[in-house]
Formats: C-alpha cells, structure tokens, sequence
C-alpha cells in the first residue's frame, strides 16, 4: 500500500489510536518527497527522525502557500486562492497531486454534517461550480457535492462574474411550488445578496421542510459583512430555514478537509443559537498555539489554530494559520483573524520559511 492508500483507508474507517502514528508516518513521507518543505525543517533544527510525536511535527504558515511551491514534483489540480489580502501575484497555491484523496474527506465530512439523514434534494449553487472556475478548491467540492447528493433539478446560479439572483429566486420559488426540499451552497456574501433581494422585494419564500443551507463564509463583495447570528435570523425570516439547518463551514485552499457547525441536526453535541462550535473529522487534527512561542495551550484557552490533515498527504499536513479559536473536547471555536504587528508567531513562521526557500522555489 502507498501512503496515499493507508490515508484513503483511515478516511473510509477512522480509528483515533491510529492517528498519530500514521501522522508521522505521513510526515516522513512528505519530509522525503517535498523538498521545500524539508528545507524548513532543517531550518528550524527539525529531521524527520527526531520528531516522534504529533506536536513537534514542524507547522507552516498557511501564509507561506502565498511565496513557494509546496509540492512533492506532481500535481493533479492546482488550487489558488482568492488572493484578495495581498494582491493576485500573492494568490497561495495549493498543488494536489490525487484528487481522490480531497474528494473522499471533503464528502465524508460533508455527508455527516450536511446531510446526516442520508436526503438527496434539489440544489441551488450560488458559487461557480469546477467547469467554471477550476482553480477554486471551493467549487470543486461544490461539484462534487452536486453529483453526490443532488436531486433533479439543480442550478448553479453563479459564474466569476456574480450570482444570478433572478434564477435563484425562480429555482426556489419552483421548489416551493412542488414542495421538494432544497439544498442552497454559497459563500456568505451570496447569501447575503440573496437575502437582501429578498427583503427589499418583501417576497419571502418558505422553503420546504428538510431543506438546508451551506454557508462557506467569506466576506468578499458585503458592504457590511453578515455576522453569524444575522445570516441565522434572515434565513428563518426570509427563506423559513431554522438555526440547526444553516451550517456554516471552515475551510481554505491550503487544506483539504473542512469543519462544520455542529448543530442539533448533525450532531449530539451542537447549539442552535449563540456562539456555533465547529466539528472537524476524525481526519484532522486540530490544536491552539501561543501564538509568541508558538507551543500546545489546554484546552479553553485562545490561540492560533493549528492543524495536521491527513488528507493534505500530498503537500503538507501540519499548518499553522493566522485564526484564532479555542479548541474544547473536540470542538472548535473561531474567534477572528490574528493581528500581529511584529515577527513573530505565525509572522515568524513565514519568515522562517522565505529565508530556508531555495530561489527557484519562491513565486512572484
């Protein structure tokens, strides 16, 4: 078996007193085959065969996607990301080399949180699909969505260029009509034109019983970013899909597996209303840091996030982000975005990593 295999194989069948040891044995594999990689770890004092637990497996910044080419020689896909904090020269790439591997945590998770009653429904996108925008990791997991869970009809109501509140409108208004349960996949920002259209029409349109939404987050294109309890409250108001049915997920380009809102609907463990708690699959590995020394917290103390994915074998698995949460028996909480004005913390991270960057590797 190939590494590839052992990490399908404990996406398919989880079992948590494996974990660590195939984390470090996924380590060595991407220690060996990622050379820039393995040139911030000599960097940092770190060879494969010292590190033989789950925390000292060196963390890169997520950032770091942003200035070289993480990668192991091969590559099926190349995700970017959307670039917009440092402009499109700075987007960060994320280069997979099986996409079997993406696919099969991104539906696992989702099938668990999202469709937990085993339903198949009509879907409404309200973000690009792959066809349209193939260098987005988001509409890929859309499409895939799509084509593991969808019902006739769906409609993706979205290209590069914006959404298509008309046809969106129409798709949920013919829902309504057959009563026909609908799942809606857009970012928060679509949600929100969505919504705003909605109530400025006074058109308020109750969607059937069992439908459910997936919000991806983003703020891109509000002039005012929706806050969680808002998003909440305007889908009861205007689409009548309660709190446990809205189900906002955490994810980014550099990773490839993703944690939901653990709610009433998918979990034993969930709230409908307040601060929501994040879930991650068994997969993935989530810790908090302090983000000046950058070791393990407990539990029930604020730090920057830091995870290993199994799923991310083919790049690298350990990363540190510039999120700060809280991460409680299992369960995450996001608190926003790390200001750090000095060089240090995840700051340091990035920096560590240009300087152990060979030339040829560094983008832009």
């Amino acid at each position: 078996m190939t590494i590839y295999d052992d990490v399908l194989q404990y996406i398919s069948t989880p079992a948590p007193e494996r974990f660590e040891s195939l984390a470090l044995k996924v380590f060595a594999y991407q220690f060996a085959a990622v050379p820039m990689y393995r040139a911030f770890c000599l960097s940092t004092g770190v060879s494969a065969s010292a590190v033989r637990e789950l925390g000292r497996i060196p963390a890169v910044s997520t950032a770091a996607f942003k200035f070289a080419r993480l990668q192991n020689g091969v590559s099926q896909r190349v995700f970017r990301s959307s670039g917009t904090s440092r402009g499109a020269q700075r987007r960060g790439e994320h280069f997979v080399p099986r996409l079997d591997v993406y696919r099969a945590s991104a539906l696992g998770h989702l099938r668990r949180m999202l469709f937990p009653d085993g339903a198949r429904m009509r879907m409404l996108a309200m973000h690009p699909t792959a066809d349209l925008m193939p260098e987005s990791s988001l509409a890929q997991m859309i499409s895939w969505c799509l084509e593991e869970f969808a019902e006739p009809p769906t409609l993706c109501a979205a290209t590069a260029r914006g959404v298509d509140l008309a046809g969106a409108r129409q798709f949920l208004r013919a829902a309504v009509r057959a009563q026909a349960p609908v799942c809606i996949l857009g970012t928060t920002a679509a949600l929100g034109a969505l919504l705003r259209n909605l109530r400025q029409s006074r058109r308020t349109l109750v969607l059937p019983h069992g439908s459910r939404i997936m919000d991806t987050g983003g703020a891109k294109g509000q002039a005012r970013p929706l806050g969680v309890a808002e998003v909440l409250e305007l889908c009861a108001r205007w689409l009548g899909v309660q709190p446990d049915f809205v189900v906002n997920e955490y994810g980014m380009t550099e990773m490839c597996s993703q944690l939901y809102d653990a709610t009433p609907f998918n979990s034993n463990v969930g709230k409908a209303t307040g601060q929501r708690l994040k879930l991650a699959p068994p997969w993935l590995h989530v810790g908090a840091v302090d983000p000046l020394r950058l070791e393990p917290i407990g539990d029930d103390e604020p730090g920057l996030l830091r995870f290993f994915d199994l799923a991310n074998v083919g790049s690298v698995s350990a990363l540190l982000t510039e999120d700060v949460g809280i991460v409680s028996r299992g369960l995450v909480q996001i608190l926003g975005r790390a200001a750090l004005s000095e060089p240090r913390g995840c700051a340091l991270g990035i920096a560590q990593f240009a300087e152990s960057a060979p030339a040829s590797g560094v983008l832009g």
